[in-house]
């Protein structure tokens, strides 16, 4: 059974996210509130993590891995982002969006869409990611926590233990997340595609 820490969603305790960034430097598989629904997370280049997610969620190698960044600047060093892009950026984030976008060489070849060589971004508007972000200092791999044959993501960190606790190094339990997953917005041509309508605002991308 995974660790299992409450974290205060508007002021997280710093001993605990430091305790919890030092799970995924090592390797750990974590379970972590966002602006959307629960997410699985592990550090970018844990091969073993990785793998482990992808069974844990029943993904196959062709599913869109997300990388959570703490800012727009953290954003270019993984994906290529043009002045156009930029600027659609810069108004979206942080926010309930996942953003495609062409993968940089930073991007381990495991991550990406073994075809198209994309990644999806994503900076959230949550004070515990956000401090997780920036005490690990590099994005962190991520999908959505939605249990295999379901549709929503999962919401409550009590069910999360209950179901995945054996699987999981640690749970961060911030309260009851919002169930309405990110909008998906394909930046690698413009104009935006919308590829999935979510929480976030979407309006704009098609005005």
């Amino acid at each position: 059974m995974g660790q299992f820490f409450q974290i205060h969603p508007d002021n997280p305790q710093k001993r605990l996210i430091d305790q919890a960034v030092a799970i995924i430097q090592q390797g750990g598989v974590i379970a972590y509130p966002t602006d959307s629904g629960y997410a699985l997370g592990c550090h970018l280049g844990e091969k073993k993590a990785i793998e482990r997610i992808k069974r844990l969620r029943q993904l196959d190698d062709k599913h869109n891995f997300t990388l959570m960044c703490s800012d727009l600047s953290e954003i270019g060093t993984y994906a290529k982002v043009d002045n156009a892009v930029f600027r659609l950026l810069k108004s979206h984030t942080p926010g309930a969006y996942t953003f495609i976008l062409q993968a940089t060489t930073e991007v381990p070849r495991l991550l990406l869409h073994p075809k198209r060589r994309s990644i999806g971004v994503r900076v959230p508007d949550h004070a515990i990611t956000h401090s997780l972000l920036e005490t690990h200092g590099s994005a962190l791999m991520s999908v959505t926590l939605i249990p295999p044959g379901e549709e929503l993501p999962m919401t409550d960190p009590e069910e999360i233990r209950e179901r995945f606790g054996h699987a999981l190094d640690l749970i961060i339990d911030g309260g009851a997340c919002r169930l309405e997953a990110t909008s998906v917005v394909d930046l690698r041509e413009l104009p935006p595609v919308i590829v999935r309508e979510g929480r976030g605002d979407t309006s704009h991308f098609t005005e």
